[in-house]
């Protein structure tokens, strides 16, 4: 699966994902043909481009969960710019509170892992649609580490404006950026300016104020390398970090940079977990499919292969098919290759491609 910009697109490339409009109604599904009128399409919403199937490449089952995740993401965008045009230009909300108990009865009471899947964007609409998967991610996690149905309304309704600043930023100085480090160090002066926004809007909820600050504290700290210091980040604030890092590491850059995999994300997240908090993180991985079986992988050792069983217990010593030999490689197990784990997934931005199950079976039955 590749991501291809809109101006790369081609006529007779396959769709990895489906494309919804605002309303909810299937436009194209996945596997579907471009044609001339389909890239118009895309031109249309303004899309900074779309997952497309390589050319040999199977295309990956849907759930009909899967599905629903992606056209829910289409539709709340315009409720979210409704919401956050609202804090702007009037200091209040209108139907805030509805929406994040919507957001939290859909995501914050699951059982189960689910495939997160990146969402298409432009620049109209690049903040609403991160500020939803953060506040899927703020659901998911709450729920895991059993805070408060308080703590995660307010952490759910913190992740929807977070990012309320940035829509008083000029568009000009976004494209004048030279890469995403520098618009990075523009957005932050701006979110900053956004507290004042969220505090003048949601007066009965001043936690929702401190979430956002504290999160923006962790964020300048390790972009800076500089400590957090003795201030106790509060539970809606630490969920709130590893969420809108997450979802800004691995979703389409204005400028773009190629994302990082969700494994890669993960690995950043542990790798400053003095600032991340390690707890949340693991939860994390709890919520969502990063290494599932039939995923494709690279060793540390530059070996690829092919997930025939993922590790619950350490998602990144599955046992692997090498695509070398055909060599069963049971990272579970301890010995010569107590270094050897996986490194990350090959060529994708999200972790949804599954190749045939028999195949996995066969494979599995000479464990």
């Amino acid at each position: 699966m590749l991501f291809v910009k809109t101006e790369e697109l081609k006529e007779g490339m396959r769709l990895a994902k489906p494309i919804f409009n605002k309303k909810g109604v299937l436009l194209y599904d996945t596997d579907s043909k471009l044609t001339k009128q389909g890239i118009d399409s895309v031109k249309n919403f303004g899309l900074l481009g779309i997952y497309i199937l390589e050319p040999a490449e199977p295309c990956p089952p849907w759930t009909e969960e899967d599905r629903e995740f992606e056209r829910f993401q289409t539709v709340s965008v315009f409720t979210i710019e409704e919401e956050l045009l609202s804090m702007v230009n009037q200091k209040r909300t209108k139907s805030l509170n509805i929406f994040v108990d919507k957001i939290i009865s859909m995501y914050g009471r699951l059982d189960h892992k689910i495939n997160f899947a990146q969402n298409l964007r432009s620049k109209e609409d690049y903040i609403y649609k991160h500020s939803l998967n953060v506040a899927i991610i703020c659901a998911m996690l709450c729920y895991k580490l059993a805070f408060r149905n308080e703590v995660q309304f307010e952490c759910v309704m913190s992740a929807i404006c977070h990012e309320v600043g940035k829509l008083e930023m000029p568009q000009e100085i976004v494209d004048n950026a030279k890469d995403r480090a520098e618009l990075n160090g523009l957005f932050a002066k701006y979110e900053q300016a956004g507290v004042k926004v969220i505090e003048s809007s949601i007066v009965s909820r001043p936690t929702v104020k401190r979430n956002v600050q504290q999160a923006q504290i962790v964020r300048d700290a390790v972009e800076h390398l500089k400590p957090i210091g003795h201030m106790k980040i509060i539970n809606g604030a630490r969920v709130l970090a590893v969420a809108d890092t997450f979802d800004t590491l691995t979703g389409m850059s204005l400028k773009g940079e190629e994302p990082l995999t969700s494994v890669g994300a993960l690995k950043y997240l542990i790798k400053h977990n003095d600032k991340y908090d390690p707890a949340v993180v693991d939860a994390l991985v709890e919520c969502i499919n990063f290494l599932p079986e039939g995923c494709s992988v690279e060793l540390t050792n530059g070996e690829k292969g092919l997930i025939i069983t993922a590790n619950e217990m350490d998602i990144f010593r599955p046992v692997v098919l090498s695509y070398n030999d055909n060599r069963l490689i049971d990272l579970r197990s301890s010995g010569i290759i107590d270094n050897l784990k996986v490194e990350d997934t090959i060529k994708k931005f999200d972790e949804r491609h599954i190749v045939d199950p028999d195949t996995i079976a066969a494979a599995k039955a000479g464990l």
